[in-house]
């Protein structure tokens, strides 16, 4: 592979994600008309929600490390950490990331950051004592396939809207962004309860997309560490040995991380305790047949 050559693009995921992100503008783009239409004053929701995308886009990984009690390593604490992610930054032309340990026993990793200049990837004591070098490499390299496709940011982006609409379904009776709802005769609690039902829908709906992009996302993740690997096997044998343990961790530990979930290569909960449709990511299966189908293209090649 040649510097500054990005190759781990999937035409199909591609395809998919700009279609899920096409649907996400038509309807934040009606939403927006609906709201301009009855006259809601835009100005303080957009200065709450544009503070809350602002925050969470310049101080995620500082937010994230802290939610996780993760602390920064140099390279005399952890030097094979350093140097397995220095040498898969240096084969991807990829700025090294700072880098963490959270102290639990859940096995994971995650990476967080809003550019790959301000990038971090975290690893837990849990998933340094229960994969071997090459499993390990492989989840590192998912994770830097994270930051170099600023995946943190296309999700923050894309929640946007989201969040405007979650906001006014929690708080707009109270604003009384419908108007004045004193005077029904000029439509204003007719306009506040349209303005409620349309958020719900725009919320849920954008929800369920903007889950939908995140398990692609997770999908080009695993597709960019098996080609910088070359070795899809060894994510595969990651990924079925994380989950497997997870189902043996303690609840208790596992609802300690699971706030930080999306970030995660693998959702920190037990397999049966929930849905595929409100998940983060895609299901093992579906992700190890992708590995299993790039494993066999590799070998005929």
């Amino acid at each position: 592979m040649r510097p500054g050559h990005w190759y781990g693009r999937s035409t199909g995921l591609t395809v998919r994600m700009a279609i899920v992100m096409l649907l996400l503008a038509v309807i934040y783009l009606a939403f927006i008309a609906l709201l301009f239409a009855l006259r809601v004053n835009l100005v303080f929701i957009g200065v709450v929600v544009a503070g809350m995308a602002l925050v969470q886009y310049f101080y995620s990984d500082k937010l994230v490390l802290l939610s996780m009690g993760a602390h920064e390593v140099s390279a005399d604490q952890a030097p094979e950490l350093h140097s397995l992610i220095e040498r898969l930054c240096q084969q991807i032309d990829l700025p090294k990331p700072r880098i963490a340990v959270a102290d639990t026993d859940v096995p994971n990793a995650f990476a967080t950051g809003r550019n790959p200049e301000h990038a971090v990837v975290c690893v837990t004591s849990g998933i340094m004592r229960r994969l071997d070098e090459n499993e390990l490499e492989a989840v590192l390299a998912h994770e830097l396939t994270h930051v170099k496709n600023r995946d943190v940011a296309v999700i923050t982006f894309a929640s946007i809207f989201s969040t405007i609409a979650s906001f006014i379904v929690q708080w707009g009776f109270w604003l009384g962004l419908g108007g004045d709802r004193r005077d029904d005769r000029n439509g204003g609690a007719g306009a506040t309860v349209l303005i409620y039902l349309a958020s719900i829908i725009v919320w849920v709906v954008s929800y369920l997309l903007i889950l939908t992009l995140s398990r692609y996302r997770e999908l080009a993740a695993d597709r960019g560490s098996a080609i910088i690997t070359g070795a899809p096997s060894h994510l595969m044998s990651a990924l079925v040995k994380i989950s497997g343990t997870m189902a043996r961790i303690p609840t208790q530990d596992l609802r300690q991380v699971e706030h930080q979930n999306a970030f995660m290569i693998v959702p920190a909960l037990h397999g049966d305790s929930f849905s595929g449709l409100f998940s983060t990511h895609p299901s093992l299966e579906k992700r190890l047949a992708q590995l299993r189908e790039l494993q066999r293209q590799m070998e005929g090649a």
